[in-house]
């Protein structure tokens, strides 16, 4: 079948990664490099982050269960700290991938995300918040984890968005920036594409659907 829809991940795809906000506040207070990446990736469906991304916890409650788990670990960090480096910048090359996409296909976003900051982008700052509204707002649908109580990479949230969508998941191509997220859209049928390198992306993207940018 033919690709009727483009589905992004939002951070670390349409802006820059978390990781390098975690990376920084790692060097900055003697911690380990990746760190909170590894915390968050030991029992991942379990773990203070999933649950929060799942809306399971509200943002104390994750305070608390995020400095406990570090605090095993030997780095006590505060969830709230973590929190507030979520929220990335914009990559504007991506942005107008995201818009040249749109005026022929079905463009959508799954993103897992925290109901604790300003919209979908996390941050705690408005002005910030509302021009990453203005990109969210270009999409013809947006599943978020934390409104849905599941999240990436749990099949079920590729199998909502697509039947939201009216396609069948080999109809759609799907952009994320961790391997454990593509995996499950893989397995039901979409094309997928890891994205480390924004023009390498966007080359496997042109490849796939056959729109130069």
């Amino acid at each position: 079948m033919s690709i009727k829809a483009v589905i992004w991940d939002f951070g670390g795809v349409l802006t820059t990664s978390p990781f390098e906000a975690f990376n920084r506040y790692e060097e900055k207070n003697n911690i380990p490099a990746d760190f909170i990446r590894t915390i968050n990736s030991t029992n991942p469906d379990t773990n203070a982050w999933a649950k929060f991304e799942a809306n399971k916890v509200n943002l104390k409650e994750f305070d608390s269960l995020f400095l406990s788990e570090t605090a095993k670990h030997g780095y006590p960090i505060s969830g709230i700290d973590v929190v507030t480096l979520l929220a990335g910048e914009l990559r504007p090359r991506m942005v107008s991938v995201l818009k040249k996409c749109k005026a022929t296909l079905i463009v959508a976003c799954i993103t897992n995300n925290l109901q604790s900051g300003h919209g979908p982008s996390m941050s705690k700052d408005i002005s910030h918040a509302k021009e990453m509204s203005k990109v969210m707002d270009l999409f013809d649908l947006v599943v978020e984890s934390s409104k849905e109580g599941i999240r990436k990479p749990n099949p079920k949230i590729y199998q909502l968005t697509c039947k939201r969508l009216g396609i069948h998941p080999n109809e759609a191509v799907f952009l994320d920036d961790l391997g454990i997220n593509l995996k499950p859209a893989r397995q039901l049928g979409m094309q997928t594409i890891k994205v480390i390198d924004v023009e390498t992306a966007i080359l496997e993207l042109t490849d796939i659907i056959g729109i130069e940018f």
